[in-house]
């Protein structure tokens, strides 16, 4: 959990965030004092479909008002219920001949207050009424019996069903009657790695390392369960779906999915997950739907939807979409049609384009890479060495770079993105597992062993030192090929120089990375040329060292490097990885031979 914050405050925050956010649409208006966001265009001649409640989740609920969704929000305190002024307020800001539907999440502020202005505005002579959502399974029917299930972020998808639906004219009992059929056929769980930190607070609840808490709420609130030692990313989406799906739970069993029923699937961000892993979790809860539950959804839908603040935690909802239209005076495929219908809200960050016909089949979209054909070595173009000799060199390489990672990884994390050790160690990997299974260097054939290493920097390397070292290996086969009559008549070593000086010609033409720049550049040029200029392999070695050895000394002109700041009193940088690892590489290629 990340304790640090850009405003270290929340004073003034809600507001100023609120007025950040009716930027980015110059219909909404923001009613500073009330905390009230409205769509100033929202037509008298539909129901106005309010929603709201504490801050801190954003883009819930001021990012869904606009078209098709809601006509206005009301925002309380970071994880605290609005007032019943407030919500008055927005009612009054988007006044409606056909009456006003509040939707909010089952918590108990919001129920009062929320349910306190619908009084009022009843009183009035004003149609409302007011729809509960509740979704969560971690409450179950013993312990929710008086109070009802919690709300997650499931009830975004219910605004969006709602929203479309108002916008074609539905009278406020119609949108009640369907909000009931809608949350009834929610099932939902969140699990958290940590609970989220609040601007300005010192004392915050924490899970250790090895926790995971499941059945948590959006306000840091204790979950149901924690799992210690921390399940599996498998484990957990395991445990998740079986507390939401299993029809044998008697407590959790709060919605029937039969064989053949049509779903959707929500995952929400809490704040705190990268998109990297969210995209995994996606992967993982489809897969397991399929395989163990026979449920692939119609519409899936992640990112974030209702946060809490920064908290690395997520939950996950199943909406079964043919039973809300068996419960309704709609049908499937209106239901559809409501999430599917544009708005102008951040419910677009998540929905994507999923419309029938375009929507296909998961196992459709899920393709096979073109077959690839391998480069045929040509005898007369080899150059050939012992087959033992190369294998001890490649392996004693390899086995050097995968020894020097740790070290590769932390010099890199101070001056660049931390990611050079794991990609030369990716290659080391790659080529001992050639060796080993596919006996790459059992002919002696320097060309296929260059052509294995093409393949592995073009397939697994990436990055600019997999770019560059692309590049390198492609012209050095391609040199080695053109050059290897030089060994009958001048010996392995001339082809070498002329290979080793063509490569780093051409590397010339795609960096401008010099000796000096602190690059890879300054091991293999140092390496080359002293090829070039007729010294042995054992001195070509010796210039790379040295080479990589003046990197500590010399301050970065070229690639990330040149952005981190390096002080004047610095006397002496780690090397450069790139050409440390190069360096490490050329010197095990030595030590195999001796």
């Amino acid at each position: 959990m990340s304790k640090r914050h850009l405003f270290p405050s929340l004073e003034g925050l809600v507001p100023k965030a609120l007025r950040g956010i009716v930027a980015y649409n110059p219909r909404l208006s923001l009613d500073e004092t009330n905390r009230v966001v409205f769509d100033s265009e929202a037509a008298r001649s539909n129901v106005s479909i309010i929603s709201g409640g504490g801050s801190g989740h954003e883009p819930a609920w001021s990012g869904y008002v606009g078209t098709n969704m809601l006509a206005a929000s009301v925002a309380g305190d970071v994880f605290a219920s609005p007032s019943t002024k407030q919500i008055l307020a927005a009612i009054e800001a988007v006044p409606s001949d056909k009456g006003t539907l509040l939707v909010i999440t089952n918590y108990t502020g919001d129920c009062l207050h929320f349910g306190l202005a619908a009084e009022k505005t009843k009183a009035k002579g004003h149609g409302c009424k007011m729809l509960i959502c509740g979704d969560d399974v971690s409450i179950g029917k013993v312990n929710g019996s008086l109070v009802g299930r919690r709300g997650l972020a499931a009830q975004i998808g219910v605004l969006k069903i709602l929203g479309a639906a108002g916008a074609r004219g539905a009278s406020l009992d119609e949108l009640y009657d369907l909000g009931i059929a809608v949350t009834g056929q929610i099932v939902s769980i969140a699990a958290t790695l940590d609970h989220c930190h609040v601007p300005g607070r010192t004392e915050h609840g924490a899970l250790n390392d090895d926790e995971v808490e499941i059945g948590t709420g959006p306000h840091n609130e204790p979950g149901y369960k924690k799992l210690s030692p921390a399940p599996t990313p498998q484990g957990l989406v395991k445990q998740i779906l079986t507390y939401c799906l299993d029809q044998n739970d008697p407590e959790r069993s709060y919605v029937k999915f039969n064989p053949g029923d049509e779903t959707a699937l929500l995952v929400s961000n809490f704040g705190g997950m990268s998109n990297l892993e969210l995209g995994g979790l996606v992967d993982e809860l489809l897969q397991q739907l399929l395989a163990d539950w026979n449920i692939e959804p119609v519409r899936v839908y992640y990112g974030c939807l209702e946060t809490s603040l920064n908290a690395p935690a997520f939950s996950v909802s199943v909406i079964n979409l043919t039973a809300i239209a068996a419960n309704a005076k709609y049908s499937l495929e209106q239901i559809k049609e409501f999430l599917d219908v544009r708005t102008d809200t951040a419910w677009e960050a998540v929905a994507g384009f999923q419309s029938n016909p375009q929507r296909r089949p998961r196992a459709e979209q899920l393709v096979q890479p073109p077959k690839e054909t391998r480069k045929v070595v040509d005898d007369a173009t080899d150059l050939k060495i012992d087959p033992e000799l190369l294998e001890k060199m490649l392996r004693a390489a390899c086995e050097a770079v995968n020894a020097a990672e740790p070290d590769l990884t932390k010099w890199d994390t101070v001056m660049g993105d931390g990611d050079c050790g794991l990609t030369l160690q990716t290659g080391a990997t790659a080529l001992l597992d050639a060796i080993n299974s596919r006996q790459v260097a059992a002919k002696g054939s320097v060309v296929e062993v260059l052509t294995e290493l093409e393949d592995i920097v073009e397939s697994k390397m990436g990055g600019t030192l997999g770019g560059i070292l692309g590049i390198f290996f492609v012209s050095l086969r391609t040199a080695v090929e053109e050059n290897s009559e030089l060994a009958k008549t001048d010996g392995p070593i001339a082809v070498w120089a002329k290979a080793l000086s063509s490569a780093i010609s051409h590397l010339g033409h795609y960096t401008p990375a010099k000796v000096g720049d602190r690059t890879v550049m300054d091991t293999l040029i140092p390496f080359a040329k002293a090829f070039e200029a007729g010294k042995s392999f054992e001195e070509s070695v010796a210039e790379a060292v040295r080479g990589s050895e003046n990197t500590k000394t010399l301050r970065p002109r070229l690639g990330r490097a040149t952005y981190v700041g390096v002080g004047a009193e610095s006397k002496e940088l780690p090397p450069d990885p790139g050409a440390w690892g190069a360096m490490v590489a050329i010197q095990g290629l030595l030590s195999g031979a001796n």
